[in-house]
């Protein structure tokens, strides 16, 4: 999947929250996840599986009687991923998802989806613990959050928007 530019608010990049980081790639700008945690404080990035030269998210998922890992894109708005498991064909949510290293689940309660209606969303937590991102369970559901305290509603909102999908 080829990445497409989309601009980043300044007010964002001269303050980015911590576990997110700016790029340039190809005279582009980016927003890199370089770090998240499970809630019991493990890691999720790992180095040994990278996605566009990044160290990817790794994550734990059962759906349906298949299970294994699976590496996501660290690109915000990135919908690449790599299953160290074959899913089912259809499109459903991941029955759990969990943190490699321990096993805690790392569902968290959310409103529905706008894309999708599913209630099932991941949390990764950025350092600090007061910022995080929650991610739709459903596998093919582009939708993402980024809750960072410090930043204006409408802020995040146009971080929230950001997908960078195949041309």
């Amino acid at each position: 999947m080829k990445l497409k530019h989309t601009k980043i608010p300044r007010e964002f990049v001269e303050n980015i929250p911590a576990g997110l980081k700016y790029v340039q790639w190809n005279g582009k700008d980016y927003l890199v996840v370089e770090q998240v945690f499970c809630p019991s404080g493990h890691s999720l990035m790992v180095d040994n599986v990278r996605l566009h030269s990044e160290p990817s998210i790794k994550l734990g998922m059962r759906v349906g009687d298949r299970a294994g890992d699976i590496y996501v894109d660290a690109y915000w708005g990135s919908h690449d991923k790599l299953y160290g498991f074959v899913p089912p064909s259809q499109e459903g949510p991941g029955d759990e998802v969990n943190c490699p290293v321990c096993g805690v689940s790392l569902f968290a309660d959310h409103a529905p989806c706008t894309l999708c209606g599913t209630r099932k969303f991941i949390q990764l937590l950025l350092p600090g613990g007061k910022n995080r991102i929650l991610v739709c369970a459903k596998l093919g559901c582009s939708e993402h959050e980024l809750l960072a305290v410090d930043f204006p509603a409408e802020i995040t909102g146009i971080v929230n928007d950001i997908n960078y999908f195949g041309l």
